[in-house]
């Protein structure tokens, strides 16, 4: 439905809209009953001409589509054939299903700080303020209610989507050609532009700007920052790709050197990290709303605003048909291995991370995952000792990872997690079974450095001995790190960063070195 809280309009006129947008009767007298509680009331200053503001991409630097619908998708990936039909009756039908989210927070939405300065000062000047929003109604009343600063707000409903030349009309109608002046950003907002008395704008695209200014050459463009090259680096977490590097890891193991070996495990590294940045912003996207309540993840891109969501749904697709071109390059025998490494971490992202001790299982997989595709792709023998010490040894990160999480809420006497099946009581459960899995990994490497296979490679196997300790040093010392609250949030980020722990895995790599 298209609706305005507009108090400046007798009764008569509010229902002639009504019928021009051909309501259903059960709405109707639904907004009827609503606007018979409103009192008439004229603007403050007599002949002040309204400000209308757009919602998506203007007022809050985000989708509320593409949010609503990876929610949605996250908490049922079924629903996706619910949200194809509704599609098929139209775009109004889409937004009208996905209207009702049940973890949508409007208090969380990157609002735009030029733009509520912009809304603040039309008020001072005793100007009436209205929202104007493709986005469903029901959204739409949310946020002007928990904002509080808008006289009234006009929005779609199941039948009509308020975009373009639908938006002009209705504001037309409302105010008159030339009777408001509208901020908006994308080019749907051009023929509401158009009939405006002042076009205001913010974060238009190239091309919008350029068919803004012929066709009005004094708007007026609000500042705001621009995403650069680091923006995109941080949403696509390049810097995780230090994970990938255990593709390398069964060639140090194999002691294989050869150049064509190195080649072939550097276009797995490649295809790797592309695919890894595709399900890194796939993740992002269906937890926009728990990561915006996080005290460090509501600073990436997607969910602070600072890259547009449509920008990271594009992403997604290109980085992953890069990843299979790189991996069909390789080999057909990793390029499975690479979509079973997809699979399962899309399965993650919608199911698996919900599902509590199945989720760091999961992880641990993944992680071993990369350790056969470098296998795979170097074909070298994959070693059931380096895979049964990666699961440990990555079960123990997971764990600790779970651990930094739940310590974060607790000591924020925030709630349990509702995207995860842990409760804040399960802190020191979670803490044993890391240290649990941690200490494990040391028994396999011992029981390795024990087997016959050690002779044929090393010249000097007891030296390896030495390197039980230092990995005990340094999942001892990675817990109580962690139980002293400065530990990263990525316990493999950590490391990376981490003075003592690069200095560990040094002196561990020097005795490897020396026992060949």
């Amino acid at each position: 439905m298209v609706q305005s809280e507009l108090k400046s309009q007798t009764l008569p006129q509010r229902a002639r809209n009504l019928r021009t947008h051909e309501r259903s009767e059960r709405q109707y007298e639904r907004d009827e009953a609503h606007w018979t509680t409103l009192e008439i009331e004229t603007p403050k200053q007599e002949g002040s001409r309204p400000l209308v503001v757009d919602l998506d991409g203007t007022l809050i630097a985000s989708d509320l589509l593409i949010e609503t619908a990876f929610s949605e998708l996250g908490r049922r990936p079924q629903s996706i054939v619910d949200m194809l039909m509704a599609l098929s009756r139209g775009k109004a039908a889409l937004k009208h299903r996905l209207s009702e989210p049940v973890d949508f927070d409007p208090g969380t939405l990157p609002y735009d700080p030029e733009v509520l300065s912009l809304i603040r000062k039309a008020r001072a000047e005793g100007r009436p303020v209205y929202l104007a929003s493709a986005s469903h109604q029901r959204l739409v009343e949310s946020i002007a209610d928990h904002l509080g600063l808008f006289t009234g707000w006009f929005a779609s409903n199941e039948t009509t989507n308020l975009a373009g030349h639908r938006k002009a009309q209705q504001l037309v109608e409302a105010f008159g050609e030339r009777g408001f002046d509208y901020v908006g950003n994308d080019a749907a907002d051009l023929p509401v532009w158009e009939k405006a008395d002042r076009s205001i704008a913010i974060r238009t695209p190239a091309g919008v700007r350029k068919r803004l200014a012929r066709q009005c050459p004094d708007a007026e463009h609000l500042t705001h920052t621009h995403p650069t090259w680091r923006t995109w680096a941080k949403m696509l977490r390049m810097h995780q790709y230090a994970k990938n590097t255990l593709i390398f890891l069964p060639l140090l193991a194999a002691h294989l050197f050869t150049l064509e070996a190195v080649t072939q495990a550097l276009l797995a590294f490649v295809a790797f990290s592309l695919c890894a940045s595709s399900i890194y912003i796939l993740n992002d996207l269906v937890d926009l709303q728990d990561d915006r309540g996080h005290r460090s993840k509501c600073r990436r891109p997607l969910p602070s605003g600072a890259i547009p969501l449509m920008h990271g749904a594009i992403a997604i697709p290109v980085l992953f048909l890069a990843a299979l071109a790189v991996g069909s390059a390789v080999s057909l025998p990793f390029l499975g291995v690479l979509l079973g490494y997809f699979a399962l971490t899309t399965a993650y992202s919608f199911v698996l991370k919900r599902m509590m001790v199945v989720d760091v299982i999961t992880l641990a997989g993944l992680y071993s995952v990369r350790v056969i595709g470098g296998a795979v792709a170097a074909s070298v023998a994959v070693s059931e000792w380096l895979i049964a010490f990666s699961m440990m040894i990555f079960m123990s990160l997971a764990l600790i990872k779970r651990y930094v999480e739940l310590a974060a809420r607790r000591d924020a006497n925030l709630p349990d997690p509702t995207s995860r099946d842990y409760k804040n009581s399960d802190l020191d459960i979670v803490a044993a079974l890391a240290a649990a899995a941690g200490f494990n990994a040391v028994t396999i490497l011992a029981l390795y450095i024990s087997s016959d296979s050690v002779n044929e490679l090393y010249s000097r196997p007891q030296l390896l001995w030495l390197v039980g300790p230092l990995l005990m040093f340094w999942i001892a010392r990675a817990l109580m790190l962690a139980g002293r609250r400065i530990m990263d949030d990525d316990p493999v980020v950590f490391a990376i960063k981490d003075r003592g722990s690069l200095l560990t895995v040094a002196a561990a790599f020097a005795l490897i070195v020396a026992a060949v």
